[in-house]
């Protein structure tokens, strides 16, 4: 079921007291994703929610507490799988087991840099991604893994992808929004096309789109990934670490 956010006070209220007071929202990124600009797609129980699971796993809740995990439980349904980013390492009650974990670097980019999409080689071409294109985009994610990426996944923002004759070769696009931010996600690329620079251009039409919202970009990334030293060179920063909770319902 829905449940409402609260007003300026009372447990999920949120104080916008300004562009610090706002960027504490990602200290929690999904949960307040959920209760704000996305509000709207939540699928919430006491307090904890959850993207619709034709979008992804995604979900969040203000704490660890068991009343939080219990909230969850119902959230993910019999034998069902949540993911959650995590300010400090998961506290698992005995209904769950952890599928899946990780380190995650936050971060936000308040100047982006351009890539020139003229780069692009003449075989090479970037266009917008719709509804005809999520089976090859599903087929990108899931040989890259990028993180979640559902059938409904492109309906939570502008998506662009690099066709080399037809082929469907890298992309990315957003996911998360939150006042102030919105999350570049789902950046992947073929392992035949690697190291053309294709996800630095895509990154940086997605950004701009972001920018001309008025918003800053962000991004999660596991802190080993290679792919680091570009997001610095595309004006990313290192915000915060995030563990990554990837927990199975098992009752």
């Amino acid at each position: 079921m829905h449940s409402e956010i609260e007003g300026s006070a009372g447990k999920g209220s949120i104080n916008f007291g300004g562009r610090v007071e706002i960027e504490k929202l990602l200290d929690n990124p999904i949960w307040n994703a959920l209760r704000t600009e996305q509000r709207s797609l939540a699928i919430s129980q006491n307090g904890a929610g959850r993207f619709p699971p034709a979008i992804g796993p995604l979900a969040g809740s203000p704490d660890q507490s068991l009343e939080s995990y219990d909230a969850l439980r119902v959230l993910a349904g019999p034998g069902g799988l949540l993911v959650l980013f995590l300010p400090a390492p998961p506290l698992l009650p005995g209904a769950w087991s952890l599928f899946r974990e990780g380190i995650l670097t936050q971060m936000v980019c308040p100047k982006p840099a351009r890539f020139d999409p003229t780069l692009l080689a003449e075989s090479a071409k970037l266009r917008s991604l719709g509804a005809s294109d999520i089976p090859a985009m599903i087929e990108l994610a899931t040989l890259t893994e990028p993180g979640p990426f559902r059938d409904k996944t492109i309906e939570l923002g502008n998506f662009y992808g690099v066709f080399v004759e037809e082929r469907l070769m890298a992309m990315a696009g957003q996911r998360m929004r939150l006042p102030g931010f919105v999350e570049v996600s789902a950046v992947c690329t073929h392992p035949d096309a690697r190291g053309r620079g294709y996800a630095g251009i895509l990154m940086s039409r997605v950004t701009q789109d972001i920018r001309d919202e008025g918003k800053t970009p962000f991004l999660h990334a596991y802190e080993s990934n290679p792919a680091v030293s570009l997001y610095r060179k595309l004006g990313f920063t290192h915000r915060r670490t995030l563990r990554l909770a990837v927990i199975k319902r098992e009752d």
